[in-house]
C-alpha cells in the first residue's frame, strides 16, 4: 500500500493542542500566517509520498554499499535528495537570519514525522544535518557559522554526530580519539569512531562531522572532552569543497533494519592516499576546550526528541499498513454469523489490535507535537519567566517523547504483524521491514535506560517533582472540563476522565515515591527508573488524547464536527480503555521496587 501524510490529524493536533495560533503570535513568528503553515504541510505531504516513500522497500532490500572507502546509497537516493535540497525542505524550522525559512519547530517535527513515516533510512541523513545546524547556531563561532550554516541549511552539505568508539559506547569518558593542537588555530584529530549514521555517502558536495575527542593535557573523564568540526573537504575561502581531509569510512555496519542508511566506521587521522592534507584529520575547535560534551548536548537532546518522533512516524506507517491489509484481507466468518468470509477488520481482537494501534499512533503525535510546542514558547515568549517555564517543560518531556514514543513505535509495529498473521513474517507484505527498521528507536541517541535515568536524576530529582506537578496540575484542569460535559458526548468523555483519574493518581503517587527512594534508596529508585518514564509517557499522551477528546466534542457541539472527529474522540476513548489502564501496573512495578531490590541483586 502507498503511504498518505497524515495531515488532517497533524494539522488538528498542531491547532487544538499544541497552540499554533499562540505560537505564530509570538515575536519571530508574527509574519507567518496559518495558511502558510498548512500549505507548507500539503506540499510536504505531497513531496514525501510521490518522492521518498517510494524508496521505502528498494532502500530495504537494495541497501547502501561500501566499495573502498567510498559509499553509495540505494537507487534513487541521490535523486531524491537533490529534489529535497531544490525545495529547501532542510531549513524548514531553522533561524532566517541564518538561511532557514524561520518556521516554529512543531511544523518542523510535523514534517519530520512525515518524512521518516515516508522512508526513515533516507530521513535520518537531514535529520543528523539539523542537529549540527543547531549546534553551530548556539555554539559555533561566527567563522564557523559564515563557513558551514549556508551549505547545511540548503541540505547541500550534511551533518553527522560523532560520539561513539569501540570501547567508549554510553560511558563517553572512555573515548580515546585525540586532537593536536598544530598553532594555527587548527587541530589535527586522530581515532576510530563507530555507528555514524550517514558518515559517508555519495548524496552531498560535502560532510561536516562534529567530533568528540580529547587534547593532550585534558583532564581525565567527561570534564576533559572537547568538540570538534571536521569536514570531510577542507572549505577554501570562497566557500567551496577543497582539499580532502584524512577521515576515511573503513565499513559499514551490517543491521537488522533502515539498511538504506549508511552506518559508518571512521578512521580520523590514517594518512594515505585518500588524504590530501598528510595525517591527521584537520578540525576546528566548537566553543571551548574541555566543554564539548556540553555543547553536543545540544545535538543530543535535539536528535532524542527527533528519534521520539520518529518513533510516531514508524507507529503510522505500522498502523497504516495493517488497516489497510485488514480492510482487504477476507477470512473467517463474523462471530454473530454471516453467509460467507469477512474481512478480518470485522473480527473484534483484529479490531482491538488495529485500535490500540490507531490509539498508540495519535497518543504519541500529540505527545510529540504538544513538546515541540513548548520549544517554541521557550525560545519566543516574550519575557524570561516565560521562556524559563517553557524550557522547563520542554526538557522535562524530551526524554518521556524519545522513550515512549520509540517504545510503543516497537509495540505497533508487532502488532501489525500480527494483524498480518503469516503474512506478516513474509517480508513481501512489508510489516516485517517497520518492525525492523524500528527497532532501533529504542536504542538510538541513548537507550530507554539512559532517558530513565535522566527522567528521574536531572527531571524529577533536581526540583524536587516541581515541573512534574505542574503538569499533573494542568491534567486535573483537563479532568474538570471532561466532567462537565453532558449530551451527547458525556458519556464518553465521562469514561476518559474516569481511567484519566486513576491514571493522575498513580503517576502522583509513584513520582513521591521515587523522589522519596532517591533520598534514601537509590538503587530502588534507579530500578524504577523505566517503569517511571514508561508510567509518565502512557499519562501525558492519554492527557493529550483527553484534550483531542474535548476539541473533538467541541466541533461535534457546535456544529462543525464532521467523520474526523467521531473518529477522533472513538480513538480517545480506546486509548483511555486499552492504554492508560497500563499506569496502574507500572505504579504497582514501581510500588514493589524496594521488596524487589534483594531479589534482583541474587541473580
Amino acid at each position: 500500500m502507498s503511504y498518505r501524510a497524515p495531515v488532517e490529524d497533524i494539522r488538528f493536533v498542531l491547532r487544538e493542542l499544541a497552540g499554533l495560533e499562540a505560537v505564530l503570535a509570538l515575536p519571530g513568528y508574527e509574519d507567518v500566517p496559518a495558511d502558510v503553515v498548512d500549505a507548507v504541510l500539503e506540499e510536504h505531504a505531497r513531496f514525501v509520498e510521490q518522492a521518498v516513500a517510494p524508496l521505502d522497500v528498494p532502500g530495504d532490500r537494495h541497501p547502501a554499499a561500501w566499495d573502498e572507502g567510498s559509499v553509495r546509497t540505494p537507487p534513487g537516493f541521490r535523486q531524491a535528495h537533490a529534489a529535497f535540497v531544490r525545495a529547501g525542505w532542510q531549513g524548514l524550522p531553522h533561524d532566517a537570519a541564518h538561511g532557514g525559512q524561520g518556521l516554529p519547530r512543531m511544523v518542523g517535527a510535523a514534517t519530520s514525522e512525515t518524512i521518516n513515516s515516508a522512508c526513515m533510512s533516507f530521513a535520518l541523513c537531514s535529520l543528523l544535518t539539523d542537529g549540527v545546524i543547531d549546534v553551530l547556531l548556539l555554539a559555533g563561532s561566527p567563522e564557523q557559522q559564515a563557513r558551514y550554516l549556508p551549505a547545511l541549511m540548503e541540505g547541500r552539505w550534511t551533518g553527522t554526530m560523532n560520539l561513539t568508539e569501540p570501547a567508549a559506547g554510553s560511558d563517553l569518558a572512555l573515548l580515546t580519539s585525540t586532537a593536536r593542537p598544530v598553532g594555527d588555530g587548527s587541530y589535527r584529530i586522530s581515532g576510530q569512531k563507530i555507528f555514524i549514521t550517514y558518515g559517508e555517502h555519495d548524496m552531498a558536495d560535502n560532510i561536516v562531522h562534529l567530533v568528540l575527542a580529547r587534547t593532550p593535557d585534558a583532564p581525565a573523564g567527561v570534564r576533559g572532552i572537547s568538540l570538534f568540526l571536521v569536514p570531510k573537504y577542507l572549505v577554501d575561502d570562497s566557500g567551496e569543497p577543497g582539499a580532502r581531509n584524512d577521515v576515511w569510512c573503513a565499513s559499514l555496519e551490517h543491521k537488522l533494519g533502515i539498511h538504506g542508511s549508511p552506518t559508518a566506521v571512521l578512521l580520523y587521522g590514517q594518512g594515505g592516499a585518500h588524504s590530501e592534507i598528510g595525517e591527521g584529520a584537520v578540525g576546528y575547535l566548537v566553543g571551548e576546550e574541555n566543554r564539548g560534551l556540553e555543547i553536543m548536548f545540544i545535538m543530543m537532546n535535539a536528535a532524542r526528541f527527533a528519534v521520539g518522533v520518529q518513533g510516531v512516524a514508524a507507529c503510522e506507517r505500522a498502523w497504516q499498513k495493517a488497516a489497510a491489509y485488514a480492510a482487504e484481507r477476507m477470512q473467517g466468518r463474523a462471530v454473530e454469523g454471516s453467509p460467507g468470509p469477512v474481512p478480518i477488520a470485522h473480527h473484534p481482537d483484529v479490531q482491538r489490535l488495529l485500535g490500540t494501534m490507531r490509539a498508540l499512533t495519535e497518543g504519541s503525535r500529540a505527545l510529540a507535537l504538544v513538546a515541540a510546542g513548548e520549544r517554541d514558547r521557550a525560545t519566543h515568549e516574550t519575557t524570561p519567566e516565560a521562556r524559563a517555564r517553557h524550557q522547563a517543560v520542554y526538557e522535562y518531556c524530551v526524554p518521556i517523547v524519545k522513550a515512549f514514543c520509540t517504545e510503543v513505535a516497537v509495540e505497533a509495529a508487532s502488532l501489525g504483524v500480527q494483524v498480518h498473521g503469516g503474512m506478516g513474517f513474509i517480508e513481501e507484505a512489508g510489516a516485517a521491514q517497520v518492525y525492523r527498521d524500528a527497532r532501533i528507536l529504542p536504542i538510538y541517541e541513548g537507550t530507554t535506560a539512559i532517558q530513565a535515568n535522566d527522567f528521574i536524576g536531572r527531571k524529577i530529582g533536581r526540583d524536587g517533582g516541581a515541573v512534574a506537578r505542574s503538569q499533573m496540575a494542568a491534567m486535573r484542569e483537563t479532568l474538570e472540563a471532561l466532567r462537565q460535559v453532558t449530551g451527547p458526548d458525556g458519556a464518553a468523555l465521562a469514561l476518559i476522565a474516569a481511567r484519566l483519574a486513576d491514571a493522575v493518581d498513580a503517576y502522583e503517587a509513584s513520582v513521591n515515591q521515587v523522589l522519596d527512594q532517591l533520598a534514601n534508596d537509590v538503587r530502588a529508585a534507579f530500578q524504577s527508573s523505566v517503569p517511571l518514564l514508561m508510567l509518565a509517557g502512557t499519562v501525558h499522551a492519554g492527557w493529550q488524547m483527553a484534550r483531542a477528546a474535548l476539541a473533538a466534542h467541541r466541533h461535534r457541539e457546535q456544529g462543525t464536527g464532521d467523520d474526523f472527529h467521531g473518529e477522533k474522540l472513538a480513538t480517545a476513548v480506546l486509548y483511555a480503555t486499552q492504554v492508560l489502564p497500563r499506569a496502574a501496573g507500572h505504579a504497582s512495578t514501581i510500588a514493589d521496587s524496594t521488596r524487589v531490590q534483594p531479589f534482583l541483586d541474587g541473580i
